[in-house]
């Protein structure tokens, strides 16, 4: 079994996530390579709360430019957890 701090990167915290708040939903940084049973087996092991579903999605990288030079960020993955309902992440 992977390190769960191997498997969840960290909290993202933005507007789009603080809307989800009232839902019971949180937004993680996960790895890429990391499938929906690890993610949640992880967020119950670092955070002790109940995890309810687990949805990702695979964020592509972006083109950048810097002068002359073209390149591209990394891909990364995206986990919006959903936890069991008295289940709460303390985000301040």
């Amino acid at each position: 079994m992977k390190n769960p701090h191997d498997v969840v990167k960290g909290m993202i915290r933005t507007e789009k996530g603080s809307a989800l708040l009232p839902f019971n939903k949180y937004l993680f940084w996960v790895e890429k390579s990391s499938n929906k049973i690890e993610i949640g087996r992880a967020i119950e092991d670092i955070y002790k709360v109940k995890v309810d579903k687990v949805n990702t999605i695979m964020m592509r990288g972006k083109l950048k430019r810097v002068r002359y030079a073209v390149g591209m960020t990394s891909d990364w993955k995206k986990a919006v957890v959903t936890l069991k309902d008295g289940n709460k992440i303390d985000v301040t």
